[in-house]
């Protein structure tokens, strides 16, 4: 079975394939502006990613697959975060760029294949933005600064399906960036391709045609994705929201530029919520892996969370669903222990694996939910020798399976059984006392108990057969 995955152009799904004769599969993904610690709503994206890219590797072969990230490290917030900390720039993204990759290497996320920065890349942007200027779809403003002129490009709002109406100064779709440099544009839909400098930008600015400045947002991956890739390139993913504006502009500017698709497919996850509730500092719920880290949650559990629902569905993320993943990631480690144990094997007598259909819905449209829920069940019951125990196929499809998900029997087998707390008596009671209310359907009662549990710093976690008690983080 093929890899097929929704495209958010054709709203289909559609078939990967390699574009080029080389073989070789061409993915871009966009990358962290490295400023401050990622939440776990960037992880997210680049964890479904992390999944794909694995996919891919096993579908076309390692060799076969090249996987572009860029890391933003010149915008408004890295130079307000250099200024506000009065260090050089380069000493801010560095700092970031490195508990970035040591969050990914934690969450065991490949490293991409390239991995280029707008700092590294300032000529290929001018140079895009050199020929766009020749073609007449970017004009230079009255302070310096260069825009992309919406109105040049036919195609423009075909990924996010904007309307022209939506586009107003200030609007939600036209973004606050427009808003400020309305002034200086012929019309509000346009965007900076070069920004010409301002005295809160400091040093941090380079030469070009028009000016000294420093470049837009959006044409940074489009050079990127150029110079690595190709003029076109198989597969654009990234997070819903940079649907609109940063991927339709990565569309208008490279389609102008170099005459050809930018992007024969394009993906993007959805967002993830706490608690229900959009993820913000001002409500409470911003998450980075070390909070979670110092409440006892390993990696790897929130690798297990993050892939646990549909990616292209928002997931609530909470704290007992990270409980609910290490329950689950002992389950899948017992499973491994009796596959790779020979006391337990059997002859396959050349049978395909049971386990197949798992790498099946994967392959139908990154299902990682169903995947999940097919692997437990026929590893239960491969486990338990329903219908005969594990074959070599099984064993080897099961490897399979847990490489593309990035839970190797080697990570499951080192995960630290961290010593769980004993909950003093009074919690205890109150945890009893909210199960029993529970239990006689006094919902309004066990919800007042529970927020008086996680006041004295306890988390309850409902199950089947019961609950548990974990202490919260001090």
């Amino acid at each position: 079975m093929p890899i097929r995955l929704y495209d958010s152009l054709t709203r289909s799904l559609r078939e990967l394939q390699p574009g080029e004769k080389d073989g070789v599969f061409r993915f871009y993904n966009c990358g962290p502006t490295v400023y401050a610690p990622a939440h776990i709503g960037n992880f997210r994206t680049f964890v479904v990613n992390d999944v794909l890219r694995r996919l891919l590797e096993l579908e076309f072969g390692p060799a076969k697959v090249k996987h572009v990230r860029n890391l933003t490290d010149v915008d408004d917030k890295t130079i307000r975060r250099s200024r506000e900390e009065r260090r050089p720039l380069e000493a801010v993204t560095k700092q970031w760029t490195d508990k970035f990759h040591a969050d990914c290497d934690a969450l065991n996320c490949l490293r991409p294949h390239v991995e280029p920065t707008a700092t590294g890349h300032i000529q290929e942007q001018i140079d895009m933005i050199d020929v766009l200027m020749k073609k007449g779809n970017a004009y230079r403003a009255a302070d310096g600064s260069v825009y992309f002129k919406v109105s040049s490009f036919d195609g423009y709002g075909r990924l996010s399906r904007v309307k022209e109406r939506e586009l107003q100064v200030g609007s939600a779709l036209a973004g606050k960036s427009q808003a400020v440099d309305a002034d200086e544009k012929e019309d509000a839909t346009d965007f900076a391709l070069w920004k010409a400098h301002k005295p809160d930008d400091g040093v941090n600015s380079w030469n070009s045609p028009w000016g000294t400045g420093r470049p837009g947002w959006h044409i940074e991956c489009s050079a990127m994705s150029k110079k690595h890739l190709g003029e076109t390139i198989d597969l654009h993913t990234g997070g819903v929201d940079l649907l609109f504006p940063h991927h339709e502009n990565e569309i208008a500017q490279s389609e102008c530029c170099n005459g050809t698709p930018f992007s024969r497919h394009w993906y993007h996850s959805e967002h993830l919520l706490v608690d229900g509730k959009k993820m913000s500092k001002s409500l409470g719920n911003l998450y980075t892996l070390d909070d979670l880290k110092a409440k006892g949650f390993s990696p790897l559990a929130l690798r297990y969370a993050l892939i646990a629902g549909h990616p292209r569905k928002q997931l609530n993320f909470t704290l007992e669903s990270l409980h609910a993943a290490e329950s689950a990631l002992k389950k899948l480690q017992v499973i491994v222990t009796v596959f790779h144990d020979p006391k337990y094997r059997v002859a396959g007598n050349g049978t395909p694996s049971r386990l197949g259909e798992v790498l099946g819905h994967l392959r139908d449209d990154l299902n990682t939910p169903a995947a999940l829920g097919s692997l437990f069940k026929l590893g239960h019951e491969i486990s338990c020798g329903i219908g005969g125990g594990p074959t070599d196929a099984d064993v080897a499809t099961l490897d399979q399976i847990l490489g593309v998900l990035g839970l190797e029997a080697t990570k499951l087998n080192t995960l630290a059984a961290a010593p769980k707390a004993e909950a003093p008596d009074d919690i205890k009671a109150l945890a009893e006392k909210r199960w029993a209310a529970k239990a006689s359907k006094d919902f309004a009662a066990a919800d007042t108990l529970r927020k008086e549990l996680a006041t004295a710093g306890w988390s309850m976690l409902d199950r089947k057969d019961g609950y548990s008690l974990e202490p919260l983080k001090k």
